[in-house]
């Protein structure tokens, strides 16, 4: 997809472009059509990426676990019990990442993941937050039921129906009530309202798949262009793998078609690989295995799973398909 085209969408938005209702994930027409005065800045992941193994590295220092949610979110974890010794950690970790890579971040400070995650967007766009130890639940009362994890639309349309507005009112439910709403989660979930949440920190969690997808500025058939961009994925996918000393079996694609059906296909290989050739050449297996015809695409993607750091050697092709 060309940069800019009319199917580009917002990766972020500024906080200056909220308040004109701009959102992460919006198209960019419509971006613009709200803010005619938007400017918007061409992406440049490896930039961010740079920036991430920058901000990551300070991140580790001192701390016992650093468990990356995304290239600018973690969760660290620290020996201290004691809330004022963290929250003099988090202000040398804030002061330390604007000085040497030129960002702020926001931090929040609790005992529990759920917890520290809401402080920390509370204090967004360059702030610190602190909920001390047994004030979990009080901190967590009066917000709104769509802060608490895992409360999307539908759940949050049950609950107002209901008259359950606050975090709260979710910590209160009977357990009839919790059932009625959240299913077999649902005193986990009135848990997590209460501020209970006994998760640790996790370092280096395991690498699953890495993938890379396109969406087309304009709808593709099967043919060239289609196989052009195949070929492109496979690359992009190899690249990173290989930038990680990692390797994978499970090779597949992911395509939505111009009605927004998503179909999937994958095979695996009989060695963990990297090599662009052979995973483009199980991506082409799969793309024409799922037998598309004339259907326009609309994305593709090319996926690598079954990850694992495993030498790599040479090998035919595949072994039985999954």
């Amino acid at each position: 997809m060309a940069w800019g085209g009319r199917r580009s969408v917002v990766l972020t938005a500024s906080y200056e472009a909220r308040p004109f209702g701009v959102r992460s994930a919006m198209p960019l027409f419509k971006a613009r059509a709200l803010c005619p005065d938007l400017i918007v800045v061409q992406p440049d992941f490896e930039r961010y990426r740079e920036a991430s193994r920058t901000v990551f590295e300070i991140f580790g220092r001192g701390a016992t676990a650093v468990e990356g949610l995304s290239l600018d979110e973690a969760y660290v974890g620290l020996v201290t019990e004691d809330v004022r010794v963290a929250a003099e950690y988090a202000r040398s970790v804030r002061a330390a990442v604007r000085a040497e890579a030129g960002l702020t971040v926001s931090a929040g400070i609790a005992a529990q993941k759920m917890v520290a995650k809401i402080a920390s967007d509370a204090a967004k766009p360059d702030g610190l937050a602190v909920v001390a130890p047994g004030n979990e639940a009080v901190y967590l009362a009066p917000m709104p039921v769509a802060r608490l994890w895992g409360v999307g639309p539908k759940t949050q349309a049950r609950l107002l129906a209901r008259g359950v507005e606050t975090i709260g009112q979710v910590a209160a439910l009977s357990d009839a009530l919790a059932f009625d709403v959240f299913g077999r989660a649902g005193k986990a979930m009135r848990d997590l309202a209460r501020g209970i949440d006994t998760r640790p920190v996790e370092a280096d969690r395991e690498t699953r798949s890495v993938s890379a997808e396109q969406t087309f500025e304009y709808d593709l058939a099967d043919g060239p262009a289609l196989r052009m961009a195949l070929h492109e994925l496979s690359l992009d996918v190899a690249r990173r793998l290989q930038a990680h000393g990692l390797r994978g079996s499970t090779i597949g694609v992911k395509i939505r078609r111009s009605d927004f059906t998503t179909l999937g296909r994958q095979t695996t290989v009989a060695l963990p690989t990297r090599d662009p050739d052979l995973i483009e050449a199980a991506a082409l297996l799969c793309l024409e295995r799922a037998a598309l015809g004339e259907a326009p695409v609309r994305l593709l993607g090319v996926r690598v799973a079954s990850i694992s750091e495993a030498p790599e050697r040479q090998t035919s092709l595949f072994a039985p398909e999954s």
